[in-house]
């Protein structure tokens, strides 16, 4: 029977320092919003029976759940960490623990360093366009202690990503930058819609320094632009694109292409904004 999972933030472990290093970013984000951090590794039976003995590939998996503990505990060893190693693909693994955790977390698998080779079928493409709950994509690379990054379109998605992205600044102690991406050719219909959002998000999080900017161009590529000095992307899944499926455009070309850790924004409750 799986570990249950509910409230936690939940990451995929797998046998490459990246995935070590994203094991630390969920680390931080369980220590930032008081989870515990509850640590899954998908086993193939299938790779296994292949050996001459399965205990070889399942002392492996023990072996890697034991790194993991000790990359989150370098970020906070008092977060509560639990190990858990499942049967099946790792995507579905993930997919079943979303529908219960705060957040899931997994690497990029490489795909912002193959901007031309992004498989639609990647892990970290389908975990965050199927997940029920926020997604972390993490990269190889750590991030710089820039500014918190949050897309903001008018929608009522990207409204829950700026007040999910308030909550992460201030419980990181991180300063916040909105941005709002008119594109060429389109008016400017509601010049105030940005500053109005921010300053009813910032009554509620007095400590977090914030700045908002609406700036003109494609609206993927300026957020990506503005995301390689940020610790942090978030934006909503689909904002204002309910029919493009279950990613919209701007938060495909973040995931692809952002140098930063992305939070695909979805699944939240009526909390948005408060803490919890």
């Amino acid at each position: 029977m799986a570990t249950p999972t509910n409230d936690a933030v939940v990451v995929g472990v797998g046998g490459s320092e990246e995935d070590l290093q994203v094991v630390r970013a969920a680390a931080r984000e369980a220590a930032a919003h008081d989870r515990p951090l509850h640590l899954l590794h998908a086993f193939n039976w299938t790779a296994a029976l292949a050996e001459p003995s399965v205990a070889g590939p399942r002392d492996a998996a023990e072996d890697l759940l034991e790194r993991a503990e000790r990359a989150a505990a370098e970020v906070d060893p008092a977060i509560p960490v639990q190990g858990e190693i499942v049967e099946g693909s790792p995507v579905e693994a993930l997919l079943r623990a979303a529908e219960s955790a705060y957040l899931v977390a997994l690497g990029d698998g490489g795909i912002a360093t193959c901007p031309t080779c992004v498989p639609s079928d990647a892990p970290a493409v389908q975990v965050a366009a199927r997940a029920g709950c926020p997604v972390l994509v993490g990269r190889a690379e750590p991030p710089p202690q820039g500014p918190l990054l949050v897309g903001v379109d008018g929608s009522k998605a990207g409204d829950d990503a700026l007040g999910y992205a308030f909550d992460c600044a201030d419980r990181r102690g991180a300063r916040l930058l909105a941005i709002r991406v008119i594109e060429p050719g389109r008016p400017d219909d509601n010049g105030d819609l940005l500053a109005e959002a921010v300053a009813r998000y910032a009554a509620q999080h007095p400590t977090v320094a914030a700045e908002c900017h609406t700036l003109r161009g494609d609206p993927g590529n300026v957020l990506v632009e503005q995301s390689r000095s940020a610790q942090l992307a978030v934006v909503a899944a689909r904002g204002e694109e309910p029919q493009r499926g279950m990613l919209g455009a701007v938060s495909q070309t973040l995931l692809y292409h952002s140098p930063a850790p992305v939070i695909v924004v979805r699944g939240l409750g009526p909390e948005i904004g408060e803490r919890s």
